[in-house]
């Protein structure tokens, strides 16, 4: 009972999390917008989500590993959830040390009146979140795969 308790757990955290980043690809793309647009959307998602996606996630892996040290007995799911928390753990070290540090640059900015340079850190965060997105996806998938595992006695 435990164990389901915690697969659900684990699924709605990561589903939370990776939902989260979806979102912020589908609504934060900033191809087309001007400096100013683009400005003041990223400073309003810095506001709104720097601090509380972070804590988030490190729910999301600390779930993610409290559900493998469940399924210790079972080799294959203990497997895909250890490589669903390492992908976690990848996306959270790509938002702490690429994606946030250029937040607290842009947070800084006056938005009708960007620096110079703000199209490379624009595009440099817009790929660093690509990647983390990519890292929360597989991660997702693999705890899906590891719920939906059937025991072999099934």
């Amino acid at each position: 009972m435990i164990g389901t308790a915690i697969d659900f757990a684990n699924l709605m955290l990561a589903a939370l999390l990776v939902g989260a980043m979806f979102g912020v690809w589908l609504t934060n793309n900033p191809a087309g917008l001007d400096a100013a647009a683009y400005v003041a959307q990223q400073q309003h998602s810095i506001r709104t989500l720097n601090t509380p996606l972070p804590v988030l996630g490190g729910v999301t892996i600390l779930a993610t590993l409290i559900a493998a040290a469940l399924a210790r007995g079972d080799r294959t799911k203990l497997a895909l959830l250890l490589i669903a928390a390492a992908a976690f753990i990848a996306a959270g070290l790509i938002t702490r040390f690429l994606n946030q540090p250029i937040n607290a640059i842009v947070i800084g900015w006056v938005p009708d009146a960007p620096p110079a340079s703000w199209t490379e850190l624009r595009d440099e965060w817009w790929r660093w979140h690509l990647l983390r997105l990519a890292a929360g996806l597989g991660g997702l998938a693999l705890v899906i795969v590891a719920a939906l595992k059937r025991d072999a006695a099934c």
